[in-house]
């Protein structure tokens, strides 16, 4: 029997919210049995199995031979752009994929992989516009005063000439891994510049060539008290600066 045909009947009892027992009783098969189905440990009768066909208006073939849960999988390809793998919920609604930071370097390697991104966590968020999104984690100080660990939530950007100076993106690179960063486009129009809110980092420039997905700031989920952060931020500011004049009063001794 066909590998596929428990994880079918499966994700169209899901889809059709049906429980094993809702689905067993129309079926006219124990709670049990359907059960066995789904995790391949048993086949159903040619009966049973048309029963199945026709109750959730497939066909037998499609039973056997195809991963109907694919139907909850699109990928969204633009012309000049890179080709971009979603998951759509039970209402042909978007999700929003969750990457959390230990998940980022899967990420990288399977964002175009839609079986992957099916996997991943999914939030919700409520009155979002229509369109693409995903959040991801970020680590570290140098977007304070976002602390490290909050989750941004950002909009698909699908044509690179859409990327707007000094604002906000989350850029997956080849070489830079994901990064979170304040853009400028330079006059070369074959590279940006990340900026840190933080100044303690550097700038750094990032070619066209090596942007493999970027994603707009939309919004943000923060675990920290932000005022806390913005004092934190200040008094390291203070301290610094007031190394530096130590420094510079040693040096003029």
């Amino acid at each position: 029997m066909s590998p596929m045909l428990g994880e079918n009947i499966k994700y169209l009892r899901k889809r059709n919210r049906l429980s094993q027992q809702q689905l067993s009783e129309v079926l006219e098969i124990p709670r049990t049995t359907l059960g066995d189905y789904e995790r391949g440990h048993t086949e159903p009768s040619l009966d049973t199995l048309i029963r199945i066909a026709r109750h959730f208006q497939t066909s037998v073939d499609a039973l056997l031979t195809l991963k109907l849960w694919h139907e909850e999988l699109e990928v969204v390809s633009e012309p000049d752009f890179k080709v971009l793998a979603i998951s759509v919920d039970s209402h042909n609604r978007q999700n929003i994929e969750y990457v959390a930071a230990k998940a980022q370097a899967g990420y990288l390697q399977h964002f175009q992989d839609p079986e992957y991104i099916q996997e991943l966590p999914k939030l919700y968020f409520p009155s979002i516009p229509e369109g693409s999104y995903r959040a991801f984690e970020i680590q570290g100080d140098s977007m304070l005063p976002l602390p490290s660990g909050s989750v941004i939530i950002c909009s698909y950007v699908e044509r690179l000439e859409e990327i707007k100076n000094d604002r906000t993106y989350v850029i997956a690179t080849h070489l830079d891994g994901i990064v979170y960063k304040r853009i400028v486009v330079n006059p070369d129009r074959i590279s940006l510049t990340a900026l840190s809110d933080n100044p303690v980092y550097p700038p750094f420039k990032i070619s066209y060539r090596d942007i493999a997905e970027i994603w707009q700031y939309y919004a943000h989920i923060s675990f920290t008290d932000t005022k806390f952060a913005q004092d934190s931020m200040m008094e390291q500011k203070i301290s610094d600066i007031q190394e530096t004049v130590n420094f510079l009063k040693k040096r003029m001794q």
